[in-house]
């Protein structure tokens, strides 16, 4: 079984490696073609967030007034609060992190029986009399364990990028999501943005810091030919997956 799973996984990474060899085989000399924009709700594995939601307040106007109980402000303003509506998110990651850490461990035992009186004198008469008795038994063990770990890391990721609202949860707050694709020379940029905000949040010229984002969801990376160098082969990524050691 175990090897009909290994034939069947090489099979699997034989034909997509096979794919997409040709795929870059086509390409060669070209430039990586940018994806068509897309309804984000037309995408294919795209689910409608749903999050726990507050009892909904009906509606009351008081007489000669125009403030209703649900109004987040009186005037009106600019700021993204619709399905379709366009605010720009300031994407700000600066993530640092150092840890060290050592720890040392020693044990030692010993152990020794002897035997003595008659059973003493049963023993030397079997196995002969160079053998002492009352050392008869002798168990020595000992352990030491010493290890050493560091982490230093250190992330820094300023940009800015577009996002659409795609829903309007029942509280109010928005549910967004912004792809964002650089093309320079041979290599492509892409950007994702996605997560939940509360309209409070926006500010007054549509923008939001990333940090105020719930639920987000942040991606930067690329594709072309620095990437593909970058990257490991696809048999060696099949045979670090599946080798034991």
């Amino acid at each position: 079984m175990n090897l009909f799973k290994l034939a069947a996984i090489l099979t699997v990474a034989a034909s997509l490696a096979g794919c997409q060899t040709m795929d870059r085989l086509a390409n060669v000399g070209q430039a990586p073609a940018l994806n068509a924009i897309n309804d984000p709700t037309a995408m294919a594995g795209y689910q409608p967030v749903r999050m726990p939601m507050p009892e909904p307040i009906a509606d009351t106007y008081q007489p000669n007034s125009l403030y209703r109980t649900s109004a987040k402000g009186f005037f009106k303003d600019e700021r993204a609060h619709r399905i379709g509506d366009i605010l720009t998110v300031l994407v700000t990651i600066d993530d640092s992190a150092q840890i060290n850490n050592q720890t040392q461990r020693n044990r030692t035992s010993s152990n020794s029986a002897g035997m003595g009186g008659i059973f003493g004198a049963g023993f030397t008469n079997v196995v002969g009399a160079s053998v002492d008795p009352a050392a008869a038994i002798d168990f020595n063990s000992g352990m030491r364990d010493a290890g050493t770990g560091s982490v230093n890391r250190k992330e820094n990721l300023e940009t800015t990028v577009a996002a659409v609202v795609t829903q309007v949860l029942p509280n109010g707050n928005l549910v967004i999501e912004g792809r964002q694709e650089v093309r320079v020379n041979f290599e492509v940029r892409d950007m994702i943005v996605a997560g939940i905000v509360r309209p409070s949040d926006i500010q007054a010229n549509n923008t939001i810091q990333s940090s105020k984002i719930a639920e987000a969801r942040i991606s930067y990376g690329g594709r072309g030919q620095i990437t593909d160098v970058q990257q490991s082969r696809y048999g060696q990524q099949v045979m670090d997956a599946i080798l034991p050691f």
